[in-house]
């Protein structure tokens, strides 16, 4: 982040003397100079020679030791040569030199030590083609200077740099060049004509942000003075009289976030993500932004994360906008709010084994995704549902283990704004019982594997609007209703090949609202209904009970064919459930004035229905099949044949015994055919009823076979399949999926194109990740990375003889990389029964090495929109961009 100070800045640095770089030819000599010419006294120690006399045998002496010096012992080596003139008190080191002092290393072609003046000077040298090779390194600490030429002093440790650079790795790579370096101490170097850039290629950056002057304190900041940006070696009008870069190491610090200039139809000019950012501590963050457009709109933002290491982390964004439309005294002008709440918060696993507490809320204004001129969430928009979960679980250990929840949940209708709320939820459930098991070994037969449960669900319900939420009304249609439920079965074997279980249940249900209905009342024309407030319970219990098998067949070929062996496994049931009816809970009531008599319940509009008023005697019918294969193996080292699944179907109809009519219900199918070994699959299913219609397309009590049609009529179907591909499939690779847009609740992929947050700073993420390995250049042949993503749906109806295909769409989504540095993408899909297009979204995106390059368009439909990016990856100078952009007509979408 550059935060650039208005505020006059005055920086002081002493001159520094213009010196050319210290290119040192060395002579060649064939001839070494043993270095145990060298005093010890000096301080200087060699790998080769040391002193023959122990330290610890030289007795002391009254008179104190005159103190060396250099405060520690200089460490050096060279491959060519190691010459000490002793006349000059220099030792020269040629080709790949190396001297270390205490925490200081420098490594250079050349480097000569200057024992009188307790200084170093290192450069290059020049190879067999008379290219200087071998430029200095030198480190001090963790701060590390590659310069041409080095003038260091030990014992002030000052230093004069020529031509240096410095990588300070904060918020992506920031590098930082200068012609002349004057190092005061460990921490303040002054520069001279430096440069500050992101750019990779440090030789010859793309840009770069020149410096006449400048104070630089590494891993901290750079204050300079004037200050502008080159690209291409060419200075642009991008300049500040003063300029602060904060490096600090730590993740980030408090500082202003620049705003984005712009202008939009409908609402002027504006000043749009603007703010400040508080680096509160490590644990937790907070940005504040705001907009401000010149028609009177404006909005503000809060986004704050946190995180505590091996317990939990998360985020929290509140968003709110005041919407001016058009001119006020005009037909179109309008005004309004949206609001929109997100919050997350996962919990580590290892926190607490016995409890969890989680969030994932995202609610608001119904018209927030539509209206908003911050963000473009075609996800949201078009899925038009919003959804939120707060919850908080508990498990109590032992024997039986207890385990309880608290859930606040919500769920919002875009398009109709209705809100459906609990607020909360309450479930308890106790371990299942064997209360007839042995305490030991396997639970064997009908008696001893009797159990039961029980369990308990609580909640507080609330159905509202948009206009009402959270307000007065809310809360006073609010349902509250206790269900407690204890299931009783077991389970057994029938002559080892049928299995059978039992099962008998028993739910009771609290209310505190029940209704009372009156006779008709003919001066009011109605029938009179009161709400009474108080506490009412009803109870039901069923039977039910079950028979089932498996049963195989194989058909086996030849070794010699591709298909080994095909299996197809059924596995029929039956299961019979018993209800009775409930009468004790119903009553009468006149309903008109013709005296209709009727019956109600006065546990009507519960939470959790009202008690059954017909029995229910029934027979229910299933049939699952599985067919596999076995085939031969591509893979010849394989001593297996493969097995692969061709088709799953099922089947499940029932018969009510007491029906009066129609006891049959309609014969439903599903099944799954699994394609390209499992990467894609086709899910259908279908209705086929046995009943005849009559002339005006209601189900009557005929046969439909014997009405002179077929013995099953098709009433419905549907076919869904979904396919992603990429050219990492051919290469046995998975694909990668880098378009999720599920941060503020959109789809995970992009078949309804990227969303677009524009106070988010994640749409850009910086290119920090290891680069991989750069493959050879193919000209003729290259592969090009793509990706495609298909989603298809189709539904058949035919209930009332209307023969019809309701929907039948195909969405893809698809991106192709046409060079290393250019991807195209596109997300459409059609309509065959409107016949046209749906949302369709056009994307482009250079890699422009330390910047980066966005174009998305959408074309037509009333979305109709584009938008332009151009700036740096780095987090740290994301403020300096451009973008552009052409809103949806909000107006269309109302």
């Amino acid at each position: 982040m550059l935060i650039l100070l208005l505020c006059p800045l005055f920086l002081q640095s002493q001159e520094l003397p213009v010196r050319q770089p210290l290119n040192i030819e060395a002579e060649q000599d064939s001839t070494r100079i043993p270095v145990a010419e060298i005093l010890p006294d000096l301080g200087i120690q060699d790998s080769v020679v040391q002193d023959s006399i122990p330290r610890d045998s030289i007795g002391k002496d009254s008179v104190p030791e005159k103190k060396n010096f250099l405060e520690d012992q200089i460490k050096y080596k060279a491959k060519d040569y190691q010459k000490t003139i002793r006349s000059e008190n220099k030792i020269y080191l040629y080709n790949e030199a190396e001297v270390y002092y205490q925490d200081t290393e420098l490594k250079a072609g050349v480097i000569v030590i200057d024992y009188e003046k307790k200084e170093v000077y290192a450069g290059r040298i020049r190879d067999s083609t008379g290219t200087l090779t071998q430029a200095p390194y030198f480190k001090q600490g963790s701060n590390v200077v590659e310069p041409d030429s080095i003038r260091y002093n030990f014992d002030t440790q000052r230093a004069l740099i020529w031509n240096s650079r410095s990588e300070q790795t904060v918020g992506g790579e920031m590098n930082v060049f200068a012609e002349i370096t004057k190092k005061e101490n460990d921490s303040v170097y002054f520069l001279h004509e430096g440069k500050l850039t992101t750019s990779k290629n440090l030789d010859d950056p793309e840009y770069y942000i020149r410096v006449r002057k400048a104070k630089f304190v590494p891993k901290k900041k750079v204050i300079a003075g004037f200050s502008n940006m080159y690209i291409a070696d060419v200075p642009t009008p991008i300049a500040v009289p003063f300029a602060y870069f904060p490096m600090s190491e730590k993740s980030s610090e408090s500082g202003l976030i620049f705003p984005t200039f712009g202008e939009v139809n409908g609402r002027g000019y504006f000043l749009q993500n603007g703010g400040y950012y508080f680096a509160i501590n490590d644990y937790v963050d907070l940005a504040v932004l705001g907009d401000y457009y010149t028609n009177g709109s404006y909005g503000f933002r809060t986004e704050s994360n946190y995180a505590v290491r091996y317990r939990f982390r998360g985020n929290f964004n509140f968003r709110f906008e005041n919407l001016v439309q058009g001119q006020k005294g005009f037909p179109d002008y309008s005004r309004g709010t949206t609001y929109n709440i997100q919050w997350s918060h996962s919990q580590d696993a290892k926190a607490s084994p016995n409890s969890r507490f989680s969030a994932s809320v995202n609610l608001g204004s119904s018209r927030y995704y539509k209206d908003s001129y911050n963000q473009i969430n075609t996800g949201n928009f078009m899925q038009n549902t919003l959804t939120s979960s707060v919850s908080y679980s508990k498990t109590f250990p032992g024997y039986p283990a207890v385990n309880m929840s608290l859930t606040a949940s919500h769920s919002q209708n875009t398009n109709t704004e209705t809100i459906s709320m609990t607020l909360p939820t309450l479930q308890a459930s106790v371990e299942r019982i064997y209360p007839f098991a042995p305490k030991s070994g396997i639970k064997k037969g009908i008696f001893q594997n009797i159990n039961f449960q029980y369990s308990l669900r609580a909640e507080n319900s609330f159905q509202t609007t948009d206009s009402l939420f959270f307000k007065k009304e809310m809360f006073e249609d609010a349902k509250t209703g206790f269900r407690h439920s204890i299931p009783i079965s077991t389970n057994f074997k029938i002559m080892k090949y049928l299995s059978a279980s039992l099962n008998v249940n028993y739910d009771e249900t609290w209310q505190l609202k029940t209704i009372r209905r009156h006779d008709y009342d003919p001066e009011l024309e109605t029938v009179p209904t009161d709400t009474i407030n108080g506490f009412d319970r009803f109870a039901q219990y069923s039977f039910g009970a079950s028979l089932g098998t498996t049963l195989y067949g194989t058909v086996m070929f030849d070794e010699e064919n591709k298909i080994q062996a095909v299996r197809h496994v059924m596995r029929p049931s039956v299961s019979y459930g018993y209800t009775p009816g409930f009468d004790q809970y119903y009553e009468e009531y006149i309903a008109n004035e013709e005296g209709e008599v009727r019956e109600y319940t006065r546990f009507e509009g519960g939470l959790y229905g009202a008690p059954g008023r017909s029995m229910s005697n029934s027979v229910s019918f299933s049939l699952q099949n599985n067919f596999e294969a076995k085939v031969r193996d591509k893979d010849t080292t394989a001593t297996e044949p493969k097995k692969i699944t061709l088709l799953n179907l099922n089947l499940n109809t029932s018969y009510n015994a007491v029906a009066d009519s129609l006891p049959w219900q309609p014969l439903r199918f599903t099944g799954n055919i699994p394609f390209f070994d499992g990467k894609m699959t086709v899910n259908f299913g279908g209705t086929l009823d046995p009943y005849a219609l009559d002339n005006a397309g209601r189900k009557i009590d005929k046969w439909n076979i014997d009405n002179g049609g077929s013995l099953f009529r098709f009433t419905n179907a549907n076919v869904t399949t979904s396919y992603t591909i990429s050219s990492k499939t051919f290469e046995g690779s998975s694909v990668d999926r880098d378009n999720d847009n599920t941060a503020s609740g959109g789809r995970e992929d992009d078949l309804f194109g990227s969303s677009m947050d524009y106070s988010d700073g994640r749409m850009f993420p910086d290119d920090d990740e290891e680069e991989e390995e750069e493959e050879e250049t193919k000209y003729y042949g290259a592969a090009l990375p793509w990706d495609l993503r298909l989603a298809y749906s189709m539904t058949y109806s035919n209930a009332a003889r209307q023969n019809e295909i309701s929907n039948n769409s195909l969405m893809f989504s698809g991106n192709v990389e046409l060079t290393p540095k250019w991807r195209v993408g596109v997300s459409s899909g059609y309509d065959f029964k409107n016949r046209g297009f749906s949302f369709t979204q056009l994307r482009f995106e250079r890699d422009l090495e330390s910047w980066r390059m966005n174009f998305s368009w959408t074309p037509f439909g009333n979305r109709t929109s584009w938008y332009f990016f151009i700036g740096i990856k780095s987090s740290m100078l994301s403020d300096i961009k451009w973008e552009k952009r052409r809103e949806p007509d909000r107006a269309l979408n109302r």
